[in-house]
């Protein structure tokens, strides 16, 4: 299967969530089906989307925050895992599209393409209650829908070809795209406040 289906397949349920992905193909694919201030392409910072998700979490519980990450990406901070399943934010669901390959810094191989380094298996065993290893696209919608509803921190790892974007470029710079960013939330969070009251 390919990331871009699956992130078409979801892209319709992210509209009130917050979205961080790490640089490259995941965040070009998600760009290309239609930019939202409520997604946030951490560009140029490898390995650390799921750390600004965490914090995202943490910090807003009222908001659903998901996480688009690569099995390079994770390998550079494998400590994630740990933190995620220490701190367990119910609100976070973080995607792991595994195709074996440094694919956005030159489409090196990488240590999951063996088979033997398994990512699923590193998250069950930091202690994190809910991993699922996707390798349908029908299934990766369902998975999605389903994290969804259970409200507890999940990581699904979906299995998808090495195969990305035809270009790259988004008319859309780093800290442009932080600072809309952020005053999306802020501006939920004041509309979220005058609706309460």
């Amino acid at each position: 299967m390919e990331r871009a289906h699956c992130i078409e397949v979801i892209y319709p349920e992210l509209e009130e969530a917050l979205v961080v992905t790490i640089m490259g193909a995941s965040a070009q694919e998600l760009y290309n089906l239609g930019h939202r201030e409520n997604f946030f392409y951490l560009q140029h910072a490898m390995g650390l989307a799921s750390s600004i998700g965490l914090g995202l979490a943490l910090h807003l519980p009222d908001e659903r925050v998901v996480v688009f990450d690569g099995d390079g990406s994770v390998l550079m901070n494998l400590g994630t895992f740990a933190t995620l399943a220490r701190y367990r934010p119910d609100n976070l669901i973080h995607i792991v599209f595994d195709n074996g390959s440094l694919l956005s810094t030159g489409g090196f191989e990488s240590h999951t393409t063996s088979g033997i380094t398994d990512l699923a298996a590193m998250a069950r065993g930091a202690g994190i209650p809910h991993v699922i290893t996707i390798d349908s696209t029908l299934r990766f919608g369902e998975a999605y829908v389903e994290a969804v509803e259970r409200r507890e921190l999940s990581v699904i790892v979906a299995k998808v070809d090495a195969v990305g974007p035809d270009d790259y470029g988004m008319d859309l710079h780093l800290s442009e795209n932080a600072f809309r960013f952020a005053r999306h939330i802020r501006e939920r969070k004041l509309s979220r406040g005058a609706t309460a009251g």
